[in-house]
This record gives C-alpha cells, structure tokens and sequence, in this order.
C-alpha cells in the first residue's frame, strides 16, 4: 500500500467532525470476544473508554485528542473511489407460494475454503471455495446462472423466499437485508458465504449497449431499465457469476446489520474496505464532495469511519463503501454515490511509546 505520512491539521474538515460519535463505532472493537484476537492493546483501549467517559460538552474534544495521541495519519496515495450501501427492506415469505419464488439461499454444508495447498489444479489461479464431495473430492462451486437453473435446488437451502429477483439480487450486492414476512414480523439475513466466483457489476450492460455513459449507472438508473424491459432481467443477472449466500440474523432491532468484522454496523460510521489491505477495526477519514444534499445535491463529507465490513467488488487501497443505514431513503442515497474522494488511514502509534 503507498501511503503518505500527514498530519491531522491537513485532514479536510476534521476539526468539525463529531469524534465522539467516531469514538463510540471504534469502541466496538475494543469489546473482548472470544473468537477474535484483539485489533488494539489493553493501553490504547483503556484511553479510548476514558476520552468515552468524560462528560459532555468535553466528550467530543476528549474523543478528538485521543484519536490524535494514539494515532498518525497516512494519506493513500491510490486515488480513493466511493460507493454506498445500505440494509434493504423487501416483503417475502418463509414458504414458497404464488407471489414468493426467488429464494435466498442457506450455505450449503459442503462449500469449503481452499487455499494454495488444497485447491486443485484445474481450479482458476487463487480461487478461494470449492465443493466438498463425500469422498473429499474438491469441484467448482456452480455460479449464478447454474444456481438460477436449479443446481441447488431442493436442497432444503431456502431461508427465505421473495417477489422479485431483482430485489433478490440487490440483497445479494449489500449482503444483508430486512425481510416483512407474510405472515407478520420480520426476518434480518445476512451474509454467510460466497461461491467464489467473480463480481461483475450488471450496470456494464447498460454501458455496453450504449444506453448510458460510464459511472452514470446508478441503482435506481438500473432498476428502471429493467422495470422497463422485464425480458432481459434473467440474461442480466446471469451476467454476474458471483452468488451470495445467507444466514439468519439475531440482532437489537436498533442496530444495524452485521458486517464482516462480527460486528453491527452504524450508519454514517461504518466503511467497508478491502480486507486484504485494510485491517477490521481501522479508523479512515474519508474526505469527499457525495450526492447526500437535498435533491442529490453535491456537499462535503468529511467523516472519521471505521473499517468493519468488505465486500466482492471492494478492491484496492482507495476503495470504500459508506454504510449509510436500512431502508429506502438510505437505499436512495446509497444508490447516488459513485465519486471521486481521499482516504486517510488512522494507523496505531503505539510502538513509538
């Protein structure tokens, strides 16, 4: 990662930030669990629980001075590009019925991780998952469009079963999603594996018939092409072979979904990044100009996020997804971004004390 040391007086708008509400989505993963190894020492952790008790109105500069003291800013130099997501709403059944018959599909029991060791030959370089046989034997998980033409179906695999397949295929793209039951209350999914195959964003379509010019296809630009020509929905999806798969969720109402590092997300706060260059837990200020004014209007972000979720088509240094909270006004603002911005990495200081 090429990264520029800085400093804090350099970060565009960070003395207007609100380090306090920072310093409560950090604090998460200063929480002992048993099936993490800690990200922070007992010492930095200590001082971020004592700027947390300090009490109102020295809380927030209490917060801001310890990011400062415990941390040092590098700026990446790979040029930073943002999107958003966000926890959908949809309607959908726990049994399949006339109305409900896109399913969101459970893990199935022998889809197991490989690595340089164990993966086949004739696997692609570096694919990650494979199907384990009875008999050991290791296959190519199937993709989307064998998955789409019944490759695991009755399978007892269907968690939950929905109207549309877009909707079904929006679900699979922010890996987690509220789901109103028929029959009352609500079911929360969320991500539990992958087949392995690669991401390949559908709205490239659109581009390739010269329908729209490149990074002008948003969510809703998509979802109203294909409202508009319903025959081409089945190709479509097919296009991208990725295929996720979900688990269900017992989480506070509260709270946000759960993301990859364990933990619920916080709007606003929560970024997800490539996880093979950023670890879980790290503080990001994200500098950019984001369509969330009113209308869509352009306005400055100026954000300290923590790293807590990942995702198939977040790739590189400089890539970043805003978690910006559950249903269809955080969908429709989500669905805005896809701009230009700057990341600065909070990197510990511990081991100059």
């Amino acid at each position: 990662m090429s990264v520029r040391t800085t400093a804090f007086s350099d970060l565009p708008g960070w003395d207007a930030d609100d380090h306090g509400a920072a310093l409560d989505a950090f604090l998460r993963h200063c929480s002992p669990r048993p099936d993490v190894e800690p990200r922070y020492s007992p010492a930095l952790c200590e001082a971020a629980r004592a700027a947390a008790a300090s009490p109102r109105p020295e809380r927030d500069e209490a917060a801001r001075r310890f990011f400062e003291d415990w941390f040092r800013p590098v700026r990446i130099r790979e040029a930073g590009f943002l999107t958003g997501y966000f926890e959908p709403e949809f309607d959908g059944s726990l049994t399949r019925d006339a109305r409900h018959r896109v399913p969101l599909l459970m893990r199935p029991p022998e889809l197991v991780a490989v690595d340089d060791a164990s993966r086949p030959d004739d696997f692609p370089q570096g694919f990650p998952f494979a199907m384990r046989a009875e008999d050991g034997t290791l296959s190519l998980p199937p993709d989307r469009g064998a998955i789409m033409d019944g490759a695991l179906a009755g399978r007892g695999l269907e968690l939950v079963w929905l109207a549309d397949p877009v909707d079904a295929f929006y679900v699979h793209v922010q890996g987690s999603a509220r789901i109103r039951l028929a029959g009352g209350g609500v079911l929360r999914v969320g991500y539990a594996g992958k087949t392995g195959h690669p991401y390949s964003p559908i709205g490239r379509v659109m581009i390739e018939r010269g329908l729209a010019e490149p990074g002008t296809v948003t969510m809703q630009v998509l979802r109203g092409w294909l409202a508009d020509n319903p025959q081409e929905i089945d190709a479509v999806l097919r296009r991208n072979r990725s295929y996720i798969f979900f688990r269900r969720i017992e989480a506070d109402e509260s709270e946000g979904p759960i993301g990859a590092a364990g933990l619920p997300l916080v709007a606003g706060r929560s970024l997800a990044i490539d996880a093979s260059r950023h670890a879980f837990g790290t503080p990001v200020y994200v500098a950019a100009s984001l369509p969330l004014g009113e209308a869509g209007t352009l306005e400055p972000f100026r954000r300290l996020m923590i790293a807590d979720d990942t995702g198939s088509a977040i790739v590189g240094d400089g890539r970043g997804d805003l978690f910006l909270g559950s249903g269809r006004e955080a969908g429709e603002a989500a669905g805005r971004i896809q701009h230009r911005g700057t990341l600065y990495v909070l990197e510990p200081r511990e081991r100059e004390r």
